[in-house]
């Protein structure tokens, strides 16, 4: 009998290992993935406000969902929006250590993150 208590418990154990696993590997949090929140819809929405430079556009749909990312607070004029804008530009030319170089110039992902798990695109 304890046999059997002790290999439904390794399995359980193997199971939420594996679901753990997975859940993490769907987004590995670099700059090559994109985050949880993608849809095709919502990058259109963020590609037309950051076209636009339009920063309050820009956070309403950054922070829609009840969502509060860190970069909504630290992209706050235009001026940093239009450098966020260059990162991205860059990030989808591969063009990767330019964008961290912004990234870092704007205060993103150097460690700095409160690592509640929001994230931006």
């Amino acid at each position: 009998m304890k046999i059997n208590y002790l290999i439904a418990g390794a399995v359980g154990v193997v199971t939420l290992l594996g679901v753990g696993t997975t859940a993490v590997s769907a987004y590995r949090g670099d700059m090559t993935t994109y985050g949880p929140n993608h849809t095709e819809e919502r990058a259109e929405a963020i590609d037309n406000a950051l076209k636009n430079n339009d920063v309050q556009a820009w956070k309403e749909i950054m922070t829609e969902n009840g969502h509060t990312p860190r970069v909504v607070e630290v992209v706050d004029t235009k001026e940093e929006l239009a450098k966020f804008k260059e990162m991205r530009e860059l990030k989808k030319q591969g063009k990767y250590e330019e964008a961290q170089k912004i990234r870092t110039e704007l205060g993103l992902g150097n460690g700095q993150g409160r690592g509640n798990g929001n994230c931006n695109r």
